[in-house]
């Protein structure tokens, strides 16, 4: 049975263990680390989790099917979870079931939507976090996001968006950094491709003569993003 993860849960903040871990029930200095309840993760991770899918995919139906398939895994995997940067793990899975999902797709033609799929998407309604997405990255943003491969989408949403550094994403990803680092400035020069009718903006400054915006501000910008230097950066990804 097809269920969905409550989409206006709390922020992610791991009791106990910080922005940066989980230690679970019944842990103590002297006694081994517990993991806690799927319950309890879904309850402090889901709009973390649900953020990041949407972003991934674009669209508040395929962020949430993604959210549920990511704590499906992570009901399977918390047995094999050691102790260490819990929201790096739960990036990790979010991530990959993503590209899993794009990597299916890509298999598979579809000669028509379903039948009700036209209903679906004519009675969704935007929820919180529909708000929050359309308040903080506009449609023109969104839909150049959706434009790059979903490689290059990973890398660009866990760099500029969620915030990771470079060895993170490596981590998350299970790349290389050269890797990371070719991906993102590809990436990157994409958005400003498809975002180039925005140059001008209401004062008229070309681009390549504005001040650079950096991380999250970059991509909100829409308008212009640094991009890594040296010999990395000219690795394949």
């Amino acid at each position: 049975m097809h269920t969905r993860t409550d989409q206006t849960a709390p922020a992610a903040q791991g009791p106990a263990g910080g922005e940066h871990g989980h230690r679970g029930q019944g842990a103590s200095a002297d006694r081994p680390w517990s993991p806690p309840s799927w319950e309890q993760i879904v309850e402090d991770h889901s709009a973390r989790v649900y953020r990041l899918a949407y972003r991934l995919t674009g669209n508040p139906h395929d962020a949430e099917d993604l959210t549920h398939d990511v704590f499906i895994r992570v009901f399977r995997s918390l047995h094999s979870y050691t102790p260490g940067t819990f929201e790096g793990w739960l990036h990790r899975i979010t991530t990959n079931v993503f590209l899993d999902r794009m990597r299916r797709k890509q298999r598979i033609r579809f000669d028509a939507l379903p039948d009700d799929a036209a209903g679906r998407l004519a009675s969704a309604e935007a929820g919180p976090e529909q708000v929050y997405a359309d308040t903080h990255l506009d449609d023109d943003i969104q839909r150049a996001l959706d434009s790059l491969v979903p490689e290059f989408r990973a890398a660009v949403v866990l760099c500029d968006i969620e915030g990771l550094s470079y060895e993170e994403i490596a981590t998350t990803l299970g790349i290389k950094l050269g890797t990371v680092r070719s991906r993102i400035h590809r990436g990157r020069a994409q958005l400003r491709a498809s975002l180039a009718h925005r140059a001008g903006g209401r004062d008229g400054i070309p681009v390549d003569h504005r001040p650079q915006p950096v991380g999250t501000a970059a991509v909100r910008s829409g308008l212009s993003m640094p991009v890594p230097v040296g010999p990395a950066t000219r690795q394949g990804a």
